[in-house]
């Protein structure tokens, strides 16, 4: 099977190349350009793409697949938001994801980031290169014995509540579905209650409708003072105006962003010699309790192992019609 890889960085083609030696019916060509409507034709004569979390999977993209026999998408990402589920169902288009890629990468990455916040590393770092040791402010507080939130209890945010556990944190949670490996230690309970009782919130959800937005001056307003809030979910869980405001009303003794609203014309790009008019990743970055890394959560070779396996086994599996937990399709009805 021919697939046309879009977007591919070194490390993409490294870690598939790896794999690769396994599946020996299987032919991939790498470019550089991310797959939206005008580069979709560029899958002529292949019977799979693959793409990331930054492709426009949009209508348009899958109707020109369609067109030319692509039958097969392969995520190679665990989100889909960017994919017109609908429109794949009508054209009968199959899209696999991965949605178990080394979870404990991702909630290590999220902690990384609450304690960078939380100690203020990057700002540490900056005065002692500049021979500034004073401790202005750099003062934290102690996670241990503090109550951790975490919203989302799949395979990534139970890797950060038992990272939370052992940090003596007590852990409560909020999720539609309850983890029974988890209640052990932690205590379930809506969401509302979580954000009132939580000193660190983290977000390990889908975006989906009924999670779009779900941090919004509303719901900033019933956090603690001083809370700490990650995020390496979904950029568009969070309302970036209404965090701002939440920010600028003090209410936040760090921020760490993973992914944000306007990362999708950035994510994995050097735009370091560019002037971003009107940019709320600016405005973020303005703040000295913002955190703000360029979508790394998954960056380890672990995880990219685990990427590039999972994929190549969910192209075999939509080359023999198996349906798996990967299928967007299934992930949709089981909701």
């Amino acid at each position: 099977m021919k697939v046309l890889f879009y977007a591919a960085k070194q490390y993409d083609r490294d870690s598939f190349d790896s794999v690769i030696k396994n599946y020996t019916d299987v032919e991939i060509d790498y470019i550089d350009s991310e797959l939206d409507p005008l580069t979709a034709s560029l899958a002529k004569g292949y019977d799979a793409v693959c793409a990331f979390v930054s492709a426009d999977v949009g209508a348009k993209t899958l109707t020109t697949l369609d067109e030319l026999g692509v039958k097969t998408v392969l995520m190679r990402c665990a989100g889909y938001n960017n994919v017109d589920v609908e429109k794949t169902k009508e054209l009968g288009i199959t899209v696999k994801i991965v949605p178990g890629y080394s979870p404990e990468s991702v909630a290590e990455h999220a902690m990384a980031l609450a304690l960078a916040v939380n100690r203020r590393i990057y700002k540490a770092y900056n005065k002692v290169r500049e021979n500034d040791y004073s401790l202005r402010g750099l003062r934290g507080m102690q996670l241990y014995g503090k109550t951790a939130g975490i919203v989302g209890t799949g395979k990534i945010g139970a890797a950060m509540c038992r990272i939370c556990h052992g940090f003596g944190m007590k852990v409560i949670a909020s999720d539609v579905y309850e983890n029974e490996s988890l209640k052990s230690f932690v205590e379930y309970v809506s969401m509302d209650e979580l954000l009132r009782r939580s000193d660190l919130i983290s977000l390990h959800c889908p975006l989906m409708y009924s999670t779009y937005h779900m941090i919004n001056l509303e719901s900033i307003k019933m956090m603690k003072k001083d809370v700490i809030l990650v995020n390496t979910s979904r950029g568009a869980l969070i309302d970036t105006d209404e965090l701002i405001e939440g920010i600028r009303m003090n209410k936040f003794l760090g921020v760490g962003l993973d992914v944000y609203e306007e990362e999708t014309g950035n994510v994995f790009e050097d735009r370091s010699d560019e002037i971003m008019p009107h940019s709320v990743t600016a405005r973020l970055m303005s703040f000295p309790n913002v955190m703000i890394t360029s979508h790394q959560g998954f960056f380890t070779t672990e995880a990219l192992q685990s990427i590039a396996d999972t994929t190549l086994q969910n192209l075999m599996d939509a080359k023999n019609g198996i349906v798996t937990h990967n299928d967007v399709g299934f992930v949709v009805n089981k909701e």
